[in-house]
């Protein structure tokens, strides 16, 4: 007998659980007469997660007007004669501190979040104190420890 006479019968690899799930699926197995048992899972479809909380009463009560601290108006004048004495621009002062023009421009606004950080880095840059006691004094970096 050769490889000509011979017959190969593939086989369909049985369905996956999500394939039987499927509305067609469900409703082959009716017409064929199975046994279909369906029903829905707890909060099934629904977007639950969002829902209005139990205190939204005593949010919608409460006065206080919760807002972030913004950097003091003196500070942001410091950065701003600071950076013209140095005569950088806002962008040249951004790129040396390696942050965004718009975080300059909000600082020497008064709009910024104080971010220690940040602040830091704009005093090593201008020479000039923007934290601590003695804001607006000449500021000093430590000596370097690398050798």
């Amino acid at each position: 007998m050769s490889d000509w006479d011979s017959v190969t019968v593939l086989k369909k690899k049985p369905l996956k659980a999500a394939q039987l799930k499927t509305e067609s699926a469900v409703n082959q197995a009716r017409r064929q007469g199975f046994e279909v048992e369906t029903h829905q899972k707890f909060n099934a479809g629904t977007n639950k997660q969002h829902l209005p909380t139990k205190n939204t009463a005593k949010l919608d009560r409460e006065t206080e007007e919760l807002k972030h601290k913004a950097i003091d108006v003196s500070v942001a004048r410091l950065i701003q004669q600071g950076r013209q004495a140095k005569g950088l621009s806002q962008k040249d002062l951004a790129t040396k501190i390696n942050e965004k023009q718009q975080i300059i421009t909000d600082y020497e606004a008064g709009r910024g979040i104080p971010n220690n950080i940040i602040l830091g880095k704009m005093e090593r840059v201008l020479g000039v104190k923007l934290r601590g006691k003695d804001i607006g004094n000449q500021f000093v970096p430590p000596p370097s420890t690398k050798k």
